[in-house]
C-alpha cells in the first residue's frame, strides 16, 4: 500500500496529470499492482509530464525507450530503493527486482523471465496499436496542456493534435482492429478458470494487461463495451485486480 511519508524505503516515480494527483499511466500502474500485491510499502514521487526527462537525468538513469528517429524517450516509472541506493527505470525490470528483493512475499513470476518478457512485448504492441483511441480522454496537469500536446505532436511527427484524434468511421476501424487483437490475446486464457491467467490468483502477466486496462478505463469512451469483449474477460480481469490498486 502506498505511503505518503518519507520513511518508506521504496519510492515510486509516477506521472501526475491532475490535481489532486492520482495514478493514470499504464506502466506505472503495472508497478503499483506489483508493489501492492507483494505488500511492499512505498511512497509516490509525483512528476509532471514535462519534467520527466530532467528527473531521469537527475537520477542518473539512461533511457529505456527510443523514438523511431533514435531520439531518447524518457519515461516513468522509476523505482528508487533508498535502503541500498538502487534505481530501476523500467516497469518490467522493477517487477524482477521486487521478486529478488522480497522473495518471501507472493511471487510475481512463476515461469521463466523470457516467457514473461515475450508476453510483455506482445501485450504492449496490442495496446500501443490501439492507444490512439485514448487521445480524446487524455488528461493533463493544469497549466501544461498546450505544452504537453505540442510535445506529443513532436514525438509523433505530426503538425497538430487533431491528427492524433480519431472519430467516426476511422475510430470504428481502429476499435474493430483492437478488438480482433485482444481476441487473439484472449487465447492465453483458454485453459484458465479466470479471472487471471493462472486462475484465482494474479501474477505479473495479469498486471501487464491490467496496467493497460486501467489506462483505457480512464481514457476510452468505449470502455464499457471493451469490458464485455471475449465473454467479459477484460472486465473480469480489471475488476479482479481491484484489491491491489492501493491508495495514493
Amino acid at each position: 500500500m502506498a505511503s505518503h511519508t518519507s520513511v518508506s524505503a521504496i519510492r515510486l516515480y509516477d506521472i501526475v496529470v491532475s490535481s489532486p494527483a492520482k495514478p493514470y499511466s499504464p506502466n506505472p500502474w503495472k508497478v503499483r499492482y506489483a508493489l501492492n500485491f507483494k505488500g511492499v510499502q512505498f511512497a509516490t514521487e509525483w512528476v509532471a509530464q514535462l519534467d520527466i526527462p530532467a528527473t531521469r537525468k537527475r537520477l542518473g538513469l539512461d533511457p529505456v525507450r527510443f523514438l523511431a528517429n533514435g531520439e531518447p524517450l524518457h519515461t516513468l516509472p522509476v523505482l528508487q530503493d533508498v535502503s541500498n541506493d538502487k534505481l530501476v527505470g523500467d516497469s518490467f525490470d522493477i517487477a524482477v527486482y521486487l521478486d529478488e528483493q522480497y522473495p518471501d512475499a507472493p511471487r510475481l513470476f512463476h515461469h521463466s523471465l523470457g516467457l514473461y518478457a515475450a508476453f510483455n512485448a506482445h501485450i504492449n504492441s496490442i495496446f500501443t496499436n490501439g492507444v490512439i483511441l485514448c487521445t480524446q480522454g487524455v488528461s493533463f496537469k493544469p497549466g501544461t496542456e498546450a505544452q504537453c500536446k505540442a510535445e506529443f505532436c513532436r514525438r509523433a511527427n505530426v503538425q497538430a493534435w487533431e491528427q492524433l484524434v480519431v472519430t467516426g468511421e476511422a475510430r470504428q476501424g481502429v476499435l474493430d482492429a483492437f478488438k480482433v487483437a485482444l481476441g487473439d490475446a484472449a487465447k492465453y486464457f483458454r485453459f484458465s478458470e479466470g479471472p487471471f491467467l493462472g486462475g484465482k490468483a494474479p501474477d505479473y502477466a495479469d498486471m501487464i494487461i491490467g496496467g493497460w486496462l486501467m489506462f483505457f478505463s480512464l481514457t476510452v469512451a468505449e470502455w464499457e463495451d471493451i469490458r464485455t469483449w471475449d465473454n467479459g474477460l477484460w472486465g473480469k480481469l480489471h475488476d479482479g485486480l481491484e484489491p491491489y490498486r492501493g491508495t495514493w
